[in-house]
């Protein structure tokens, strides 16, 4: 039992493997640096750069001029230490915060974004046609009506399968009363026959009460002779 147990478990096991679809493949983002990635880095440097040239030599040395007069080669060092160590620092600094947040992969990403975009462009472009209007340029109105088409859209499907609803449960009630009109109308049809019957019944009573009272009174009247 506990071997068939095992079995069964076992193929339960593998058949809900193999039934399970396996999960898409996540889309491959080149780690070294596109061209956004590598543009993005010469824009840090220079800007690092451009920060540590103020700490010159001339600014330097104008916040310390005793020293700069009387041991300018000892501030010249000191001044070329801070200037690197700020620089490393700024640097690591830097790195860091590209690794942590993923820049170089998300810029690389936004780079096949782009050219895919620009080839299926081409691919669905016509000769003469206008080049399509950018997003961020598109009017207020035509934005939110592209947020709140899909939602939209669900709510005129949701509308849509009740108006089928009620439209088959009214036509329902429109059938029977049809009915019930058909029966009325055959009733009413029975009664109109049977009236009739009663009216020539009626009308042959009243021929035979007329014969019976002629034969009444000359019943009455022979029995008043005698």
């Amino acid at each position: 039992m506990a071997e068939a147990s095992t079995t069964t478990t076992t193929t339960t096991s593998q058949t809900g493997a193999v039934a399970a679809s396996p999960p898409l493949p996540a889309r491959h983002t080149a780690l070294t640096p596109g061209p956004r990635a590598s543009r993005f880095q010469e824009v840090l440097d220079s800007s690092l750069s451009h920060t540590l040239s103020k700490i010159s030599w001339d600014n330097f040395a104008a916040c310390y001029p005793t020293i700069a007069a009387q041991a300018p080669a000892v501030l010249r060092a000191v001044q070329k230490q801070m200037v690197d160590r700020l620089g490393a620092l700024c640097k690591k600094e830097f790195d860091s915060v590209l690794q942590s947040r993923n820049v170089v992969a998300k810029l690389n990403e936004l780079e096949s974004l782009v050219s895919e975009a620009e080839r299926r462009r081409d691919e669905a472009g016509v000769v003469g046609s206008e080049a399509p209007i950018p997003p961020h340029m598109l009017p207020p109105d035509q934005i939110l009506a592209a947020h709140l088409a899909p939602h939209l859209a669900q709510q005129q499907s949701q509308l849509n399968a009740k108006l089928q609803t009620v439209q088959a449960h009214n036509a329902k009630l429109f059938s029977d009363i049809q009915k019930q009109r058909a029966e009325m109308q055959s009733l009413m049809a029975l009664l109109q026959k049977v009236f009739e019957d009663i009216d020539g019944a009626n009308s042959q009573m009243d021929d035979v009460v007329d014969d019976l009272a002629k034969e009444t009174r000359t019943v009455e009247t022979e029995m008043a002779e005698l």
